[in-house]
């Protein structure tokens, strides 16, 4: 057996080695007890992968590649120690896009190598055609600019400073710069050349941007899901390139697990994936206007008032919604637990699929606030017994607490999962008004006989709360 072929069985066995950790790694983070494990697992994973790829690839010189990983763990240092937690949906939906940007640069440098040698200075093309990897360059570049804009307005969207914009045949626009991409990949493939390439990606990346800009800010979880996809994809795609297995390994993982997540988000909105993209949600008119639902109904109440309430009771669940996520109140909410918890009070939270603004938002809150993951209850396992709860805290959440989901046909949100919360003994909502959330329609429940709203900033009403509970 020749030294190359010893080389490539040990590099394979490597990347095996390498995707078995990833599996068990993914396997892992299904539950938080073995999280931070299955992180290390998939760490190592990776590091392994890497190492074998940079020794058995003799292309680049190591001094850049050093460059490179001292510059780059750099700024991921920076980014992880400066970013705060409820910031964690903007720094996904950037490393979503940071993953697109890598496979069509990767792509684009192997079909720029494969096309040409230099000779005398003047470049010539020695490439012959091969199906596998046209099509595979065409694919990375099409989904990898997809994924860098798309990421990119995402998180735009998530900071603020990105506005929804529909704009008239947007979808026919969308649906013609999708058949040029189509035409360009024939192209690529007929007669490979880099002009082709770079303009699959531009147009890619005009995809991503018209795909995501007129996509609701609500939407998000799922949009966030469904780029880390198509990141994953396009690794795979960028994995026949360069012909690199555990790339392709890795990226499939990526791509399988976030469209399974896609899915569930969209079932816990009742929605389709084809009409979180495609559609156009908006407020209906022919429901009750706010004044009809609210007008004299709505009773609001003080911190006192409030603590009174909470004085004594059983059993209180607390249901986070954004509104704590924008407030940063998560650990003003794990104080009142553990005040209400140090009176004998049962205190558990319950979690819906699409609070917030990625998927397990609130669960990764909850968690920088050292909540015991045994209190976060699922939305399927906490919802038939809220008859049996005292008092429900509802802070800064709407549409999922809406039970004009579960009684009106004719809702917008009609079919949506929701949490039951209207059939607890007492409902407490701390918000800062009325308004209405993403489906744009009133929330009987802000009216209902057993609610008193308090309107406040999240963080702000949960500290005056606890505070007049103390004083009490």
């Amino acid at each position: 057996m020749t030294l190359p072929e010893i080389r490539e069985i040990v590099v394979n066995i490597a990347y095996l080695v390498a995707a078995v950790l990833f599996i068990f790694g993914l396997k892992g983070l299904s539950h938080p007890r073995t999280a931070v494990r299955a992180n290390l697992m998939g760490a190592a994973g990776m590091f392994i992968a890497v190492v074998v790829t940079l020794l058995d690839q003799h292309i680049i010189g190591y001094l850049w590649i050093a460059v490179g990983i001292v510059i780059g763990s750099a700024i991921g240092a920076w980014l992880a120690t400066s970013t705060p937690m409820t910031n964690m949906p903007q720094m996904v939906a950037l490393l979503n896009g940071f993953g697109g940007g890598a496979s069509i640069f990767v792509a684009g440098a192997a079909l720029i190598e494969a096309l040409t040698i230099v000779t005398d200075g003047t470049p010539d093309v020695v490439y012959d055609t091969n199906l596998q990897f046209t099509i595979a360059t065409a694919l990375s570049g099409l989904i990898g600019g997809v994924t860098l804009t798309g990421s990119l307005v995402a998180y735009g969207k998530l900071e603020g400073f990105v506005k929804d914009l529909r704009m008239g045949a947007q979808q026919a626009i969308m649906a013609i710069l999708f058949l040029a991409t189509i035409g360009l990949s024939v192209w690529l493939v007929i007669d490979p050349n880099q002009i082709a390439y770079w303009a699959i990606v531009g147009i890619a990346c005009v995809l991503g941007v018209l795909l995501v800009i007129a996509i609701g800010g609500a939407d998000m979880p799922v949009v966030i899901a469904l780029l880390n996809s198509y990141s994953g994809l396009a690794a795979a795609a960028t994995g026949f390139v360069i012909t690199n297995n555990v790339l392709i390994i890795t990226g499939s993982l990526v791509g399988a697990s976030g469209i399974i997540l896609s899915t569930i988000m969209c079932k816990a909105m009742n929605r389709s994936l084809t009409n979180v993209l495609f559609g156009v949600w908006v407020a209906t008119d022919s429901g009750p206007s706010a004044d009809e639902v609210y007008g004299g109904k709505v009773k609001s109440a003080s911190a006192e008032e409030l603590a009174m309430l909470l004085d004594g009771v059983g059993r209180v669940v607390v249901v986070p919604g954004f509104g704590m996520a924008v407030a940063q109140a998560q650990h003003a909410v794990r104080d009142l637990a553990n005040l209400l918890e140090s009176r004998g009070t049962e205190v558990e939270f319950a979690i819906h699929p699409v609070a917030g603004r990625m998927p397990g938002h609130m669960n990764v809150l909850l968690a920088e606030a050292d909540i015991p993951y045994e209190k976060l209850k699922e939305m399927d396992e906490i919802n038939p017994t809220f008859d049996q709860v005292d008092v429900v805290i509802v802070i800064g959440a709407n549409d999922v607490v809406n039970p004009e989901a579960r009684t009106n046909p004719q809702s917008p949100i009609a079919g949506m999962p929701i949490l039951d919360v209207d059939k607890a003994r007492s409902v407490i909502v701390v918000k800062r008004s009325l308004s209405p959330g993403f489906a744009g329609i009133p929330n009987p429940l802000f009216a209902a006989e057993n609610t008193q709203m308090f309107f406040a900033d999240a963080k702000k009403g949960i500290v005056e709360l606890a505070s007049a509970i103390k004083e009490g």
